[in-house]
């Protein structure tokens, strides 16, 4: 089973891709690009291969970091997700767990850093968060090897059943629209393509012009897909990216709201 380990920079991650495999790794570079490239075998199951992704903050392809997560996303297909966010700055590490969802791969989010959390007074409920976002939620501390072993064997159950994201929609309005509508014509093209629909419909709200290429839409369509886009833009009175940006920060505040509190 293919685990990919992704999160943000400074979330934990290379401390927790340490416990999880030991001594039982090893380092490279992606092809054509001097971005490492870490895989280990779990310590406590040796039928679990651990990829533990460069620190990024977005699936949006600007920089190399995040074109490599991205491509091993879409062509690796891993058989599951660890999401390793900061829990003491849920909101912003939250950006690039709600893109993630969006590819339909069965995720478990590690919520990392919870001694820190406890020493400074404050509470998160696991299970309203949990819910919220419709994936597993596991409290850890990767430097004390604290819930480890749990994260462990709930993300094994997640890939080995398929247990895919709840939750894949988070953006209301004229931006729902918009994904659907591109949806509806892309459908076709991100099948053959093998890109998951919604996120590849999210992305060209975006104005991906890598999804874009890699789909080969007809002009005939890529014409509908600028309609579509301009109509929104004009209803909202933004640009494509801002429009999503909100929604999506939106979202994240509602989620957020007293999750770290005292």
């Amino acid at each position: 089973m293919k685990i990919a380990l992704i999160g943000n920079q400074n979330c934990g991650k290379t401390t927790l891709f340490n416990q999880l495999t030991g001594s039982n790794q090893h380092v490279g570079n992606f092809p054509g690009v001097t971005v490492d490239k870490k895989s280990g075998l779990a310590r406590a199951a040796k039928q679990l291969e651990i990829t533990d992704l460069p620190g990024i903050y977005s699936l949006s392809p600007y920089t190399s970091e995040e074109v490599v997560t991205r491509d091993f996303l879409l062509e690796e297909k891993p058989d599951a997700i660890i999401n390793i966010i900061d829990a003491t700055n849920i909101e912003r590490n939250l950006y690039l767990s709600l893109q993630l969802l969006e590819l339909k791969i069965p995720t478990v989010i590690a919520l990392n850093m919870m001694d820190e959390v406890r020493q400074n007074g404050w509470s998160i409920d696991i299970r309203m968060l949990s819910e919220r976002l419709g994936v597993p939620v596991v409290p850890i501390s990767a430097s004390k090897n604290e819930g480890v072993s749990e994260l462990l064997d709930r993300t094994a159950e997640a890939g080995e059943k398929r247990l895919l994201p709840a939750r894949t929609d988070f953006c209301g309005g004229e931006v729902h629209r918009a994904i659907h509508s591109i949806a509806h014509v892309i459908e076709d093209k991100a099948r053959t393509a093998g890109i998951p629909l919604r996120f590849a419909a999210t992305k060209l709200v975006e104005g991906d012009e890598l999804i874009l290429k890699r789909l080969g839409l007809s002009e005939n369509e890529t014409d509908i897909l600028g309609h579509l886009v301009s109509e929104m833009e004009k209803a909202l009175g933004t640009d494509r990216e801002a429009a999503l940006a909100d929604e999506r920060y939106n979202f994240i505040a509602a989620v957020c709201e007293g999750q770290e509190s005292a």
